[in-house]
């Protein structure tokens, strides 16, 4: 098993645990159907969720340098995948806006580092899996090109609501049950990372990330002879 994709799953898992925990024990409090996963960031217990995405974020780069040291990963899906990294280490540091006092310039910084982790993995995912890319295809890569499909229509939909909003004059957030569609769209593409992370840490490399080793291996085979 390849150990950076090792220590990513683990990171991912425990980061995906702490926010599923808060998740159950503010069933009472707040309504899923309405309120975003980031209002766990709110309060003096904010931190919490702020370790638990930050946790998220760290194992996702470790799944992409694993990926990116096999070679699979290519220029553009690793740093997609990065920026998807890059964004959840944004939500996870700013808190969102607290609208019991208005808006603020960390809670700004917060929704930008959202839209970019949710626009970044799609692409990540489906750029890094896609099937006719790779001669070897597991089921983890199958999957995860699955979900990364799925992934990109809850963005496309997300967007279509937008667009509807601003033709009605509505606000963007009152059109769609957003906390119903923010968790389904999180589920889906936290899921599509681990599906990477499981591929990743196969102990055989895919596709190029085999050739490219195996060529290693012919390059430096002639210097280790002369030795």
């Amino acid at each position: 098993m390849h150990q950076p994709a090792r220590w990513g799953l683990g990171a991912a898992g425990a980061g995906v645990t702490v926010i599923l925990g808060l998740e159950l024990t503010s069933l009472d409090e707040m309504n899923p159907i309405r309120r975003t996963i980031s209002e766990h960031g709110l309060g003096p217990d904010g931190w919490i969720f702020g370790l638990a995405v930050g946790l998220l974020a760290a194992g996702s780069v470790a799944i992409g340098v694993s990926l990116a040291r096999k070679k699979i990963a290519g220029i553009f899906g690793t740093v997609a995948l990065m920026g998807w990294s890059v964004g959840l280490f944004l939500t996870a540091w700013f808190e969102k806006h607290d609208w019991s006092v208005g808006p603020s310039t960390s809670g700004s910084i917060h929704r930008v580092g959202s839209i970019i982790a949710f626009v970044c993995l799609p692409l990540a995912v489906t750029i890094i899996a896609r099937p006719w890319r790779h001669r070897e295809r597991s089921r983890a890569t199958l999957v995860a090109f699955g979900l990364g499909i799925c992934s990109v229509l809850w963005v496309l939909f997300i967007g279509a609501m937008i667009l509807i909003a601003a033709e009605t004059g509505m606000p963007w957030w009152r059109v769609m049950p957003l906390g119903l569609v923010e968790r389904g769209l999180a589920v889906t593409e936290v899921a599509a990372l681990l599906a990477l992370g499981v591929w990743a840490a196969a102990k055989q490399l895919s596709g190029e990330g085999a050739a490219a080793e195996k060529a290693d291996d012919v390059i430096t085979a002639p210097d280790v002879a002369r030795q």
